[in-house]
């Protein structure tokens, strides 16, 4: 499966933005599916993770309550909403997915599919 991340920007802190990722190359919904970020001198982190058909989520303790990932299988797309956007929440941000690899077992790293990233810059 080939993944493509979009909806990067730059927004001032405590503003919204909704990253999507398009799936393609395979059935979709046969992959759990996640979303990872980058902050430049960091080492990558997990942001957060939903099952096949979306009846798991799973975050990062530094985004809950401001994130929610969700998925239409119809189109092929998961998405990430990002609300309370805060400067540490700026990184590239990237798609991921897998076919055996639990959401839970998503910040473990070892996902066989990643996109090319999209940038959040968030300003103070």
């Amino acid at each position: 499966v080939q993944l493509q991340a979009s909806g990067g920007g730059l927004v001032q802190a405590g503003g919204s933005l909704r990253l999507s990722c398009a799936a393609s190359g395979d059935t979709f919904s046969t992959y759990n599916a996640g979303w990872f970020r980058q902050a430049p001198g960091k080492e990558r982190e997990f942001v957060a993770a939903i099952s096949r058909v979306g009846a798991t989520r799973y975050y990062a303790d530094s985004v809950k309550g401001r994130f929610t990932i969700s998925r239409d299988n119809a189109k092929n797309t998961v998405y990430l909403q990002m609300n309370i956007l805060k400067p540490e929440d700026t990184a590239v941000y990237y798609c991921a997915a897998d076919r055996t690899l639990s959401p839970v077992s998503f910040p473990d790293g070892g996902l066989g599919y990643w996109g090319k990233g999209t940038q959040v810059t968030v300003s103070s």
